[in-house]
């Protein structure tokens, strides 16, 4: 088994590129500061996802064993149970799987991911690229509920595998693995699930098939572990994002697509691989570069209004996980909602305003009404979520934060369910159907875990997402 040179990581269409960025790294050309600093903001919107991939892989992977959220690189980290409302480290979490994620390297070494018979229980394992592509899911929709085996090869590997292993080949070194499996929440499927997570295993492929015990990790007393991500990566100057930038981009090369892109960045004197020289830029580009984080973020955030499609109150997109050159869409993803699936494996329509427009609030009693077979239409499960105004759960007298299939929901007397989304507990005849919200502001989140293809579907709009509705 090999891994061929840095150059044969690259896609050929941009070797060429490369080339020329590493022929002249401090060398950027004669550029006025208005054209570099154009030039710039598009660089830093392209390169947010790997900045942001490689700060958050950083900060969970900082241990010297799994805990709680957190564990080493090469880990497997199994969370046990939903979070409760006390849980904070992540905003919008789900009460609906329970995750197996782990970070690996695998520009150094292929990485072997084993999964058991799920016995027909909806999970997917989908797998991130550097910059933050969905570039594997195995899963119930993709691969059936079978035991199976992949081992996952970095840009460039060449070598043979085991019998009965399929290799998935990620464009970069960084893969960060996020499997989610469906648990009801009772103590007995808490119990079947715990046993299929313990039955998983990833470990390097020279370590296949022999008994291995991933190392304890090292711990970097220089890595800030209380800054959120976000804010780090937003903390970093022109020249320190430049710079780290051009180094990630060694093991995690850009795709073919993004060869127009890296001749821009060869304006700029950027190359991959190579220190990026602010200092030897003309004063007035420096000058003009400056402000460029700040601005070019807010360009990113500002998306927010025009990425996806407005129905009924919800906002809700189906162009996550494979972004191709949308690199504007794509840092957007990254800023608000890290790790997001495939349109294909979930949806997640969010509403802040109800049918009339207004901010929902604890104040109000709210009904969402689906007509009778027009719940959510799906392969795999659906379910409504209450989070706060911080998008983190509401502690109630139910200890519920979330609605769907699994609540036997009761049914009007023409077929139609109503889901009550208010402060007070509707009384016994309603509170199987009801959302505890807190007393002031709400947001409520729709997630569609493998939604239909065929119509009524949420992805080709033939099936419509119901209004929220405030009592009058």
């Amino acid at each position: 088994m090999k891994r061929n040179p840095i150059l044969n990581r690259l896609p050929i269409l941009i070797v060429w590129a490369v080339l020329f960025c590493t022929a002249f790294p401090a060398h950027a050309q004669a550029l006025t500061p208005s054209e570099a600093k154009t030039i710039a903001e598009e660089v830093y919107i392209y390169g947010y996802p790997l900045i942001t991939m490689e700060m958050t892989r950083r900060v969970m992977t900082n241990v010297s064993e799994v805990k709680g959220t957190r564990g080493p690189m090469g880990h497997l980290t199994r969370i046990r149970a939903y979070p409760t409302a006390d849980f904070k480290d992540v905003t919008a979490p789900n009460a609906d799987t329970l995750y197996s994620t782990a970070w690996i390297d695998v520009a150094k070494e292929p990485w072997v991911l084993s999964l058991p018979d799920a016995h027909d229980r909806y999970f997917l394992f989908p797998m991130l690229s550097g910059w933050t592509d969905v570039f594997q899911v195995p899963g119930k929709r993709t691969t059936g509920t079978g035991p199976q085996t992949y081992a996952i090869t970095g840009p460039g590997w060449e070598g043979t595998l085991p019998a009965g292993v399929t290799e998935y080949k990620s464009p970069t070194g960084i893969v960060w693995i996020l499997g989610r499996i469906y648990c009801t929440g009772t103590t007995e499927d808490y119990a079947a699930v715990h046993k299929m997570q313990d039955e998983i295993t990833l470990v390097p492929l020279s370590s296949y098939g022999k008994p291995y015990a991933p190392p304890a990790g090292e711990v970097d007393p220089q890595i800030d572990m209380k800054t959120a991500v976000r804010d780090q990566v937003n903390g970093f100057d022109t020249a320190a994002y430049f710079n780290l930038l051009a180094m990630l981009m060694k093991d995690n090369p850009p795709a073919e697509a993004d060869a127009p892109m890296v001749a821009k960045m060869a304006k700029l004197g950027i190359a991959p691989g190579q220190p990026f020289e602010f200092d030897k830029l003309d004063p007035a580009v420096q000058t003009a570069l400056k402000d460029v984080p700040k601005e070019s973020f807010g360009k990113i955030m500002a998306h927010f209004k025009t990425a996806g499609k407005h129905e009924n109150g919800w906002l809700f997109t189906t162009g996550t996980g494979v972004y191709g050159t949308d690199y504007l869409g794509r840092a957007l993803i990254t800023a608000i909602g890290l790790g997001a699936n495939r349109p294909q494996d979930a949806v997640y329509p969010t509403s802040e305003t109800d049918a009339d427009g207004n901010p929902y609030s604890g104040d109000n009693k709210y009904v969402m009404h689906f007509a009778k077979g027009e719940l959510p239409p799906v392969n795999g499960f659906w379910s409504l979520t209450m989070y706060n105004a911080e998008y983190f759960f509401y502690d109630n007298e139910l200890n519920r934060y979330t609605l769907s299939a699994r609540n036997d929901l009761k049914p009007n007397a023409d077929g139609s369910i109503d889901l009550y989304l208010q402060h007070e507990n509707p009384g016994p005849e309603k509170e199987s159907n009801w959302l505890p919200a807190p007393a002031g502001k709400f947001i409520p989140m729709l997630r569609l875990y493998w939604p239909k293809e065929t119509p009524p579907s949420i992805i080709d709009g033939t099936w419509k997402i119901p209004a929220v509705r405030k009592v009058k």
